[in-house]
């Protein structure tokens, strides 16, 4: 989408909009549901600019967390797992469970999926897929929760929203947190979960302000900053 389109003028447009304005989240998620839409479901999404260096290993920002509301979809999952773990992992909704064969099939160039879960023990087999899934951010991992022995647990907190964060390279941190759909106080509600877990997840090294700019958007609309201090 570009910004020369008639919707995004529109919103612009808006009565009580201001690009440069804080707003509170409350009096936001009101400009936000003025804005005009567009013919699906938007997804509600979160971004927040943190005074990290993420080029810093003790810098680094990111993690996994269930929001209160979920995000409104489901997610694929696929499970490196074996024996009463991968049982589970199909228990609990995952759609794709394997070990050599589901390495060799994500190796080949398959990585339609969002999530990718291993159990401990299979990360001999997982480890090796970093050059494909590392960029894409899919590379499971213990700080992300996606490494861990309670697979069944993992797999159905995913399914049903839970979300996976890390710092871009320029410090930033972009999640869904919902669709347009969603009445605003539930959006709130999962707004506020997300920044109070980021702030509890600041690294020691970072000095001065943590939290820089937080802002809220559609899919299709302009952002709408907030001032969640």
């Amino acid at each position: 989408m570009t910004r020369t389109t008639k919707r995004y003028r529109a919103a612009l447009a808006t009565p009580g909009y201001e690009k440069l304005k804080r707003y509170d989240i409350g009096t936001g998620l009101e400009v936000l549901g003025h804005f005009p839409k567009a013919r699906f479901d938007e997804t509600v999404e979160l971004h927040i600019r943190l005074g990290i260096d993420p080029k810093k290993s003790d810098q680094m920002v990111r993690g996994s967390v269930a929001l209160p509301h979920g995000i409104g979809q489901s997610r694929s999952v696929v499970v490196f797992a074996e024996g009463e773990a991968a049982d589970a992992a199909r228990a609990a909704g995952a759609d794709e469970v394997g070990g050599e064969d589901l390495a060799e099939k994500i190796s080949s160039g398959w990585t339609d999926f969002d999530i990718c879960i291993a159990h401990p023990s299979m990360m001999r087999i997982a480890g090796r897929l970093g050059r494909v899934l590392g960029p894409q951010g899919k590379m499971p991992s213990p700080k992300s929760g996606t490494v861990t022995d309670r697979i069944g647990e993992a797999v159905a907190e995913f399914k049903a929203g839970k979300v996976e964060f890390r710092a871009d390279s320029g410090g930033n941190l972009h999640v869904p947190v919902g669709k347009r759909s969603f009445a605003p106080e539930k959006i709130q509600e999962n707004v506020l979960h997300f920044v109070e877990h980021v702030r509890g997840l600041k690294p020691s090294a970072v000095k001065g302000a943590y939290i820089r700019k937080v802002s809220i958007s559609g899919t299709m609309t302009p952002g709408v900053t907030l001032d969640v201090a």
